[in-house]
């Protein structure tokens, strides 16, 4: 068997932990034949409701979890760590705007870039959950130079997964009959689920989704106002954030950048932007990408139609608002 490798999850004694940490010590994430050493990392107040977590992990019996580490230390919590789910953040509150987020935000994750840089493989992957999870992101990579841009990611699968139940939903075809249906910009009300470039097999015929949905006004209206208002639409039910759904959303999101996404694929990941399809640059944009030998690349040569164009527009303002807002809180620091 291969040797452990050494995970973390923040925000460890919460929802989306909750199911986070069972997917991932199954070995749906790192690979069924991976044994893993799991570090828990939040603030002094969880540590009881950790050590709750904690024997329910030991009473799951799991053949590939070695040693499960609870800890409120991120310099403990980082330590030669080789992938990192960075779930921990101020929650939002219903009613919440995400700006209401940022500063108290950035704090984390700079404290969390910081133990990154210091403690981390220099290799480690890093995905954020923690909203706002763009701009999160953002921070974290600035506060650790030593690691490459590239190994920070914002996590926009949630989107796309969501996207693509509603396509499947409106077509009556199984979840795995659809694909690259994806997601561009910001993780927040702005993004722009894009059905153009999806595939659908429907009736044994791999239709493009645009001609087997026919349906225009639902595609630019109905369908990306859905998406984009999914996770208050649950908040508004369930009185709490997506936890099952964003915790599923961040093992794909890791599967696919460890193992590679299957040939013809693409997959949605928030990284940081070169200027392709004219997003702004140097802030963490949700592109389509491809996934190889643990390295991502932005699909390139999609067709943007007007409509596209201006969605694009309107997340990449958003996006560059919220980093002006984020390095003035570090700069004030």
């Amino acid at each position: 068997m291969a040797e452990p490798i050494r995970v973390v999850v923040t925000g460890a004694a919460g929802q989306i932990a909750y199911s986070l940490l069972y997917m991932i010590a199954r070995g749906e994430v790192f690979g069924k034949d991976q044994p893993l050493v799991l570090h828990l990392l939040d603030i002094p107040p969880m540590m009881g409701v950790l050590e709750g977590v904690v024997m329910e992990l030991a009473d799951c019996a799991l053949p590939l979890l070695r040693q499960v580490i609870p800890t409120a230390d991120p310099a403990v919590a980082f330590k030669d760590v080789a992938a990192a789910f960075l779930v921990g953040a101020m929650p939002r509150k219903e009613g919440m705007e995400r700006k209401d987020l940022l500063s108290a935000n950035v704090k984390i994750f700079k404290a969390q870039g910081q133990a990154i840089d210091q403690h981390a493989r220099k290799d480690i992957k890093v995905l954020v959950v923690g909203n706002p999870a763009n701009t999160n992101a953002l921070v974290c990579s600035h506060y650790a130079p030593s690691i490459p841009r590239e190994n920070f990611t914002a996590m926009t699968r949630l989107d796309q997964n969501r996207a693509t139940a509603q396509i499947a939903a409106k077509l009556g075809v199984p979840i795995s009959a659809v694909k690259n249906v994806v997601i561009w910009g910001n993780h927040s009300s702005t993004q722009f689920p894009d059905p153009s470039n999806g595939v659908a097999e429907v009736n044994g015929t791999s239709k493009r989704v645009w001609d087997a949905v026919n349906d225009a006004a639902f595609l630019q209206g109905n369908f990306v106002e859905t998406v984009q208002k999914r996770g208050a639409a649950v908040i508004a039910a369930r009185k709490m954030s997506s936890a099952m759904s964003a915790a599923k959303a961040a093992c794909d999101h890791m599967h696919d950048w460890w193992h590679g996404t299957a040939p013809g694929q693409f997959v949605s990941m928030g990284v940081i932007s070169d200027g392709s399809y004219g997003a702004p640059k140097d802030v963490v944009f949700s592109f389509p990408v491809e996934t190889s030998n643990g390295k991502w690349k932005i699909v390139q040569g999609l067709q943007l139609d007007d409509f596209a164009k201006s969605k694009l527009a309107i997340t990449g303002k958003e996006l560059e608002e919220e980093k002006g807002e984020a390095m003035a809180v570090c700069s004030a620091d």
